[in-house]
């Protein structure tokens, strides 16, 4: 039974850091991860929190985004880090690498800077397939649902796809980037098909503008450790202890 003690503990907690683990909480509060999980679960019903993939978010967070912008609405900003950003990440691809490019729009710009003809590529984007064989590249699409917002491939037969492959690299696309949360994005299918490629790839590296950095959207996909980072500025401390992170000048 969820007592009015721990709800207040919970819901202090999470309000001030803003987002939590269900580990960091079973830490904080000396209980088990079952019983957090559970009153969570009532936290979210009485609209305490906002619940996510692996722990919550505080509802007065202003960082908490919810909504998948579209693929129009999100090429447009940030295009100049996005294309510094990119044009780094280009250059870390090598002959014989085996690489798997997130479908979003920092990836899409990563595939304009690629000059690397020996590799191989596979994505789940569908205007990322396009431009990557219109660049005389080989190229790989998962199969599965296609999400209209997003252009991207997503769904159950996507990730079964994944799991037979193993990448020597990855680059990804994220909402949010956060301390507590991790990387995160609103959909749970994309959640799922970005956590299975990092799980299958020796490097994964996420392409993330300075204003990913804070925020929260409401699915967790990886945990800040499994991944470097490459953005446009310097981010806090906090973010360098978590993790490799290259500012790209």
């Amino acid at each position: 039974m969820l007592t009015e003690e721990r709800r207040s503990a919970i819901v202090s907690y999470i309000e001030e850091h803003k987002a939590a683990t269900v580990q960091e909480l079973v830490e904080a509060l000396d209980t088990s991860a079952a019983t957090i999980r559970r009153d969570l679960n009532a936290l979210h019903a009485e609209r305490r929190i906002l619940k996510v993939f692996g722990g919550a978010t505080s509802l007065s967070s202003k960082d908490v985004n919810t909504v998948e912008p579209s693929v129009a609405e999100k090429i447009q900003k940030n295009t100049e880090e996005k294309d510094i950003i990119s044009e780094y990440a280009a250059s870390l691809i090598q002959d014989n690498d085996f690489v798997y490019i997130d479908s979003g729009t920092t990836t899409l710009h990563l595939i304009d800077h690629i000059t690397n003809k020996k590799a191989k590529y596979i994505t789940n984007g569908i205007v990322h397939a396009k431009r990557l064989l219109e660049r005389g590249l080989s190229t790989m699409i998962i199969g599965g649902r296609i999400k209209p917002v997003t252009e991207a491939v997503i769904g159950p037969d996507c990730v079964e796809a994944l799991s037979k492959f193993h990448f020597t690299k990855a680059f990804m696309g994220t909402n949010g980037v956060s301390v507590q949360a991790g990387f995160t994005t609103p959909d749970v299918d994309e959640a799922l098909v970005k956590a299975e490629a990092i799980k299958h790839t020796y490097l994964s590296y996420v392409l993330a503008d300075h204003s990913k950095f804070g925020v929260v959207s409401s699915v967790t996909f990886s945990d800040l450790r499994s991944c470097c980072i490459i953005t446009d500025e310097e981010p806090p401390k906090k973010y360098k202890d978590q993790t490799i992170i290259k500012a790209v000048p």
